[in-house]
């Protein structure tokens, strides 16, 4: 079986567009993946489109060969949006390749070590304050918050992650608070007492609502420095925090932070291949090392996990995409032994079942993973058709001003 087209598809997802790769063969099984535009990486699309030459007529089973021969045609640009096309490429290929030969993109793996894989709500509050027009209902004040944590339990999970939020002295007028991304445009990236001080009033009311058996994670992103993360791991010293994910450049400082935290340290969401993952092994910077499997490519992010093993590390999904990063992801996290947790979003846009053939089966708070040759979800392409991509979106677009 060798690939005889690759193209890129788009679809509207609301305040972002969701990007697919559709792999063609010559037996005319298709093999799809999922890749992100909109996170901080414009032209993947563009990159996947002047790679694929060199991958057509190639072999689908040889997708180590491939992979070698793209890092060599792109050694010296490697990494960025080049690490991410060549992902999405090697994503697109394992599902043709287990497609082929009728099993679970997860058996190419070395097959499951877990049926079912435990999930947290993802950006719980943060779609319906950031984002009110698509994620409903929308939340303005604290008692949304809380109300909020209730759904999460009733809802049966067991776990959700929360962003940083200010509030008004009365616990309204709810905003979010990124300066890593340009909002506020804050590029000292000081975290002063009032932030601090609603951040603790926005986990308090998550806690309230949620009661005393859901885990609380919380993500702060790139939005401090060392000195900024250490003094709100101190303002929220009192809370029973799961993990406390934070993104920095330096694996030292890093380590530092994770020294002085009361709370377990998660990191690494944005880093491309195993060589930018060692430093912060070696330094023992983090308890809980994200991967992001479409940006590193299932194959490639198994050899991360083996590695985060070598050295008593287990690791985490990063996946806020749609439904199909979400199980290209999920094969991922039932093949390694040494998971944590599988992020997932709850909250989703009006139309998101439209675009895709299935969708993950969550059951008490936990991902199902199907037999289903393949990744087990394709997008669909009528419904992608029906929802076209819109001009500008993502980070870029809702970064400054905003």
């Amino acid at each position: 079986m060798k690939v005889t087209h690759i193209e890129t598809l788009a679809a509207d997802a609301g305040w972002r567009n969701y990007h697919f790769v559709k792999l063609s063969t010559d037996t005319g099984i298709i093999g799809w993946s999922e890749f992100d535009e909109g996170f901080g990486a414009p032209g993947v699309g563009a990159v996947i489109a002047r790679l694929a030459p060199r991958v057509i007529g190639q072999p689908v089973g040889a997708h180590e060969r491939i992979f070698a021969d793209l890092l060599g045609a792109t050694r010296p640009a490697a990494g960025g949006v080049v690490a991410l096309a060549v992902a999405a490429i090697e994503n697109a290929l394992l599902d043709a390749k287990a497609k082929g030969l009728g099993v679970p993109v997860v058996e190419l793996l070395g097959g499951k070590v877990r049926d079912r894989i435990r999930v947290y709500w993802s950006h719980c509050a943060t779609w319906r304050i950031n984002h009110p027009g698509f994620y409903t209902p929308p939340i303005t004040d604290l008692e949304g918050v809380r109300a909020l944590g209730r759904e999460v339990r009733d809802k049966g999970f067991s776990a959700l992650k929360t962003n940083i939020f200010t509030y008004d002295a009365e616990g309204r007028n709810a905003r979010g608070w990124r300066p890593g991304f340009g909002v506020p445009f804050e590029p000292g990236l000081n975290v002063e007492r009032a932030v601090r001080r609603d951040l603790v009033r926005h986990l308090e009311a998550l806690r309230e609502g949620a009661g005393p058996d859901v885990d609380i994670l919380l993500d702060l992103n790139f939005n401090a420095k060392t000195e900024g993360y250490l003094e709100i791991l101190r303002a929220t010293a009192h809370l029973d925090l799961f993990w406390v994910e934070i993104d920095i450049r330096n694996p030292q400082a890093l380590a530092h932070i994770r020294r002085a935290s009361p709370h377990p340290i998660s990191s690494c969401e944005t880093l491309l291949g195993l060589r930018e993952f060692l430093p912060y092994f070696r330094e023992q910077a983090m308890d809980v090392a994200i991967v992001d499997v479409p940006w590193n490519g299932a194959w490639q992010s198994m050899k991360i996990a083996a590695a985060a093993e070598a050295h008593e590390v287990n690791v985490a999904p990063h996946n806020f995409y749609g439904h199909l990063c979400t199980m290209m992801n999920a094969h991922f996290a039932a093949a390694v032994p040494n998971l944590r947790i599988l992020e997932t979003d709850i909250d989703r846009i009006a139309w998101d079942h439209e675009l895709f053939t299935a969708l993950p089966r969550i059951e008490d708070g936990h991902l199902v993973l199907p037999d289903t040759p393949g990744w087990g979800i394709e997008p669909n392409e009528e419904g992608l058709r029906a929802h076209p991509p819109k001009g500008p979106t993502g980070l870029l677009s809702y970064g400054r001003g905003s």
